[in-house]
């Protein structure tokens, strides 16, 4: 198993300037692709294929593309988890205006919380997965990374002997964590901006799965 992870929005708190007008994101989406091994050609090809009808030669950035091209994406993934349901996508979404101010001085220990509340699940009752966060992921400034921190609760507070083995990789050279970025802006922009088309069509397949946290 692989468990792919990428976010949107950002840990900034600078909430009394609007969002890029000086002022900080008001929500914060990690997003998780949990993908059977055997499978991870087929995510990869969803973007292969953008990449390909577009000529683009650079990664391209969900959050610089048309809004049709959201929607072409949002289309290909459902159809391909309608085909492969053993395929999971799940989104977790913070509302970050209500997170109480003690917790906004380490801002990444929410980050970790967040994973915390959704890889488990997926995770605990198999030998090991490989964990793929994109390398610009935050890490906890205490000096644990977000794996040990993930590997720590598994084996103490879930009881499991699931190894966690670390993969962080640069999305630029990697299809499948830029399909994961797709996912979390379209998941994002939903909450932030109200940008909803690719979002709807998203969260209307059992596939995926949206979270709200501090709402």
């Amino acid at each position: 198993m692989q468990v792919y992870l990428d976010e949107s929005g950002d840990l900034g708190w600078k909430l009394s300037a609007p969002f890029r007008y000086g002022g900080s994101s008001r929500y914060l989406c990690l997003a998780f692709l949990i993908l059977p091994k055997i499978h991870h050609k087929l995510t990869r090809g969803v973007i292969t294929a953008m990449y390909q009808k577009y000529g683009w030669k650079d990664e391209k950035k969900s959050s610089t593309a048309d809004p049709s091209m959201k929607l072409e994406f949002a289309r290909a993934v459902v159809s391909l988890l309608a085909s492969h349901p053993e395929i999971k996508i799940d989104c977790i979404i913070a509302n970050k205006e209500k997170v109480a101010t003690h917790i906004r001085n380490d801002p990444n220990k929410l980050y970790n919380y967040m994973c915390r509340l959704v890889v488990p699940g997926y995770v605990k009752g198999l030998p090991q997965f490989e964990f793929i966060p994109d390398k610009r992921s935050v890490k906890v400034e205490s000096g644990n990374s977000l794996s040990d921190y993930l590997q720590t609760h598994l084996w103490f507070d879930c009881s499991c002997s699931c190894r966690l083995i670390n993969r962080p990789a640069e999305s630029a050279r990697n299809y499948n964590l830029q399909f994961v970025d797709w996912i979390a802006n379209s998941v994002w922009a939903n909450f932030e901006s109200g940008k909803s088309e690719a979002y709807k069509i998203l969260s209307a397949s059992p596939s995926v799965r949206i979270r709200k946290l501090y709402f």
